[in-house]
């Protein structure tokens, strides 16, 4: 791993371990809600799960929505896609998360 994509991925985790879960107030790094970070260019993809699978819906938008956009004020980072698993909302979530506003693609 490249030491460009080794630092990249340190400023992915800080601005992951920033986000916290309404409902328990607890970061999402902490809960180990993380599954995965894949980083490819300026593009990367989060997987995660949430707390449980009936979540309530709302905290999981909210989550995932955080996850998107802090990752997006990183420099060097163009684009996000999360994917949540194993949740009952999870292809609405995904979807409208991943379909949100990119202020890096405006113009």
């Amino acid at each position: 791993m490249s030491q460009d994509i080794k630092q990249l991925r340190v400023k992915i985790f800080d601005e992951l371990s920033k986000i916290v879960d309404p409902e328990i107030n607890t970061t999402i790094t902490e809960l180990e809600l993380i599954d995965e970070v894949d980083i490819n260019d300026s593009n990367v993809k989060v997987d995660l799960h949430l707390t449980s699978p009936f979540c309530p819906a709302v905290f999981g938008f909210k989550i995932c929505q955080d996850v998107h956009d802090n990752l997006l004020t990183i420099d060097g980072i163009d684009d996000v896609k999360v994917n949540v698993s194993n949740h009952f909302m999870a292809e609405q979530i995904n979807q409208q998360v991943n379909n949100s506003p990119n202020p890096k693609k405006s113009g």
